[in-house]
């Protein structure tokens, strides 16, 4: 299955080109589902219905809310005993709320449940939030399962076996087996939506319009992929105005997205990275009609992600640092990230690596554990962090 992830900047037109997106591939054949996390109605808009004039594409917009009651259902119903013990008053489905963070959550169900074998789709395109909370919610199933196996430790779960006789002494189910049967529930939906993030098949596309902010946005943005192991399969130019013109403001305009639009080719020139583009059709795009003439590009065949930002080839690996003996180097790329954006702080086992407000816990290597930082510098794109091996914990 491909899944490409649509993100950019706001206003930049994400929607329309994650619909334009899953026409074009539905039109060639393949079995697509559109995702959005848009609240309001602009999937609708966009494709002036469900988007079911064009055979084998589906449309989807996730309903937050009722996501978050039907989990909260679901919590209830499992700690029905528990609450009965404490005497509490379980809460009313018109009392449920959506809390912070619920439409992230929602998301990644939407891409577990798009990855079941018996839905069957070839294509699932993404209507992303804007790169920060989309990159934020992307990264939770690592960082929530960084959280459960802290608080919940696996060798903890040793003293399971005592469980049974607890819970006969008591009466109830013990805090312990049910805090264990949902840690280990959760863990296995985090690991399915993580999965799908992390496939070979799953891109992302960041859409922009071509101007003065259009640089910093996707520079940015390059980082931060590149931090989380995302592969920025293409950059997606949109609105793009014709490049000769006889109205004089809109040539001078044109002008101005062109030479844009070069730099930013000149920029991602080599690193993997398509540019796509996006006309202006001099109106919004309405129906699917209109989202088959901008002319997107349908998603290719899967590859295994490859260099900047490529997760499944796992750049970041440990080699020998040139020149010295008995030292290591690992080489993070970061595409655009500057030495002033840029945090390095060893912790334990773990580096904690911040890049333009955008932060990763990476867990160390085996082998790098049992060495200490040696320095770290910025160099070509990427950032390399030295190590030596730690006398007292390196055999001799």
């Amino acid at each position: 299955m491909r899944t490409v992830l649509v993100s950019g900047p706001g206003g930049a037109g994400r929607t329309t080109a994650a619909a334009a997106t899953a026409v074009s591939a539905a039109r060639q054949g393949a079995r697509t589902l559109l995702l959005s996390t848009d609240r309001g109605t602009s999937l609708e808009a966009v494709l002036d219905g469900d988007g079911t004039a064009v055979p084998g594409l589906r449309a989807h917009r996730i309903d937050t809310q009722a996501t978050f009651r039907a989990d909260a259902r679901d919590v209830q119903s499992r700690l029905g005993s528990l609450l009965d013990l404490l005497g509490a008053e379980p809460l009313d489905p018109e009392e449920l709320t959506e809390l912070p963070g619920a439409d992230s959550l929602a998301l990644l169900r939407a891409l577990r449940e798009s990855a079941d074998g018996s839905a069957g789709w070839d294509v699932v395109v993404v209507d992303l939030p804007a790169t920060p909370a989309a990159l934020a919610a992307l990264a939770l199933p690592e960082q929530l399962r960084r959280y459960l196996r802290r608080l919940v430790p696996v060798q903890r779960q040793a003293a399971r076996a005592l469980r049974p006789v607890l819970a006969q002494l008591a009466g109830v189910p013990m805090p312990a087996q049910w805090a264990y049967e949902a840690a280990e529930r959760v863990d296995r939906e985090l690991a399915a939506a993580q999965a799908v993030i992390e496939a070979a098949g799953t891109t992302v596309r960041l859409v922009v319009e071509p101007g003065a902010a259009a640089a910093d946005a996707v520079r940015t943005a390059r980082t931060g992929l590149a931090l989380f192991g995302h592969r920025l399969e293409a950059v997606v130019a949109n609105r793009l105005l014709p490049d000769h013109s006889p109205d004089p403001w809109l040539a001078e305009l044109s002008g101005v997205q062109h030479k844009e639009l070069a730099a930013l080719r000149s920029e991602l020139a080599g690193t993997g990275t398509a540019v796509h583009e996006l006309p202006h059709l001099g109106r919004e795009p309405r129906g699917t009609d209109d989202l088959t003439a901008l002319g997107a590009v349908p998603p290719g065949p899967g590859a295994e992600p490859a260099g900047a930002g490529g997760r499944a080839a796992e750049p970041w690996s440990v080699t020998d640092q040139p020149g010295a003996e008995d030292r290591f180097r690992w080489r993070l790329p970061l595409p655009g990230a500057t030495r002033e954006g840029l945090g390095l702080v060893r912790r334990g086992d773990e580096l904690v690596v911040d890049a333009e407000g955008f932060r990763r816990i990476l867990p160390l290597p085996s082998a790098l554990r049992r060495c200490t930082v040696d320095g770290a510098a910025l160099r070509d794109g990427a950032l390399e962090v030295r190590f030596a091996p730690d006398p007292d914990l390196w055999p001799r």
